[in-house]
């Protein structure tokens, strides 16, 4: 296996040595996103559309971008690209393919237990409803005129499968004075009773009633905590405010979650720059190995090519 994999790895180096450099610099940068945009431009309009179609409002729209980005990629780069994705679709067989339990080990190597445990909650079959679906493609103020009327719970339910920034701007458009129960309803969410989720397809879409056959998980203080950090600081204030009025514990907990490693996506180039700059290598190295593709690509861009190559390098070694 590994004399394979060394073998493997030659043929890699060889080829690559007899690129162009106008090739090998513009594979050096070439994220994951843009590979997969390279690979969507080569299959057909139709079966792209077809891809597309089971991704998210976020995964459309990041990888619409870098399709545009890679039009004016060498044909020799693009000829790399296409070479190392079917390279990896030989390696892989059809033993297990397309199985649950195939698809949550993918998940879970490449984004690790808890970001996997949230992206397969909304894609395994059962788990998701078809209205809370519709959400992911409405913006702040539909959603929030939408739910105004609502119990704070089912409020709190709908915000908790939201993208964190946009349910962050939901909360602006919901009164004030129940603001702070919904963040300590979200909280407080472990799992949700199909009961439950049958009045939550009436909320959300009428025509379809629940399909789920079992507890579903949501919300927590995570979830909570991750919302908050993207509310105004005004905002975060108050309602921080009134949920230690209920419960100070609580409070605590939903503000030792916030903060975390993942919010430098949101912080400016010039602040990263200073950051990095005061970073041990080695400790740099092991985070980016576990951080997601947009906080890394974040991160690159602040960096010299060669820094962000030497990075790079430097994770793949790392296994």
């Amino acid at each position: 296996m590994a004399e394979a994999e060394d073998a493997k790895e030659e043929a890699r180096k060889l080829r690559d040595s007899m690129l162009s450099e106008e090739a090998r610099n513009q594979l050096q940068i070439l994220t994951g996103t843009q590979r997969a945009a390279v690979i969507l431009l080569l299959v057909g309009e139709e079966q792209a559309a077809d891809i597309i179609s089971f991704m998210s409002p976020r995964e459309v729209q990041a990888l619409g971008a870098n399709m545009v980005a890679v039009a004016e990629l060498s044909q020799e780069a693009v000829n790399v690209v296409l070479d190392d994705f079917i390279t990896t679709i030989k390696s892989q067989t059809n033993l297990g393919l397309g199985s649950d339990e195939y698809v949550r080990s993918v998940f879970k190597k490449a984004l690790g237990e808890d970001k996997a445990a949230t992206v397969l909650g909304r894609i395994m079959p059962t788990s998701s409803s078809k209205g809370l679906e519709i959400l992911k493609w409405m913006d702040a103020r539909s959603i929030g005129d939408m739910v105004i009327e609502e119990h704070p719970q089912v409020i709190a339910i709908i915000l908790s499968v939201l993208e964190f920034d946009i349910a962050a701007d939901v909360l602006k458009y919901i009164p004030t004075d129940i603001r702070a129960e919904v963040i300590q309803r979200i909280a407080s969410l472990e799992t949700i009773h199909p009961s439950a989720m049958a009045e939550l397809e009436r909320v959300m879409m009428k025509q379809f009633t629940s399909s789920s056959a079992k507890s579903s998980s949501f919300g927590g203080v995570k979830t909570a905590a991750k919302i908050m950090n993207f509310t105004k600081t005004a905002m975060e204030q108050r309602i921080m405010k009134d949920i230690k009025k209920e419960s100070k514990d609580l409070m605590q907990s939903i503000q030792d979650s916030m903060f975390v490693f993942d919010n430098l996506v949101m912080s400016d180039d010039r602040s990263l720059q200073t950051l990095l700059r005061s970073i041990d290598t080695e400790i740099l190295v092991i985070a980016l190995k576990g951080a997601d593709e947009v906080l890394r690509e974040k991160l690159f861009g602040c960096m010299s090519t060669r820094a962000a190559s030497n990075i790079k390098d430097e994770m793949e070694a790392l296994g």
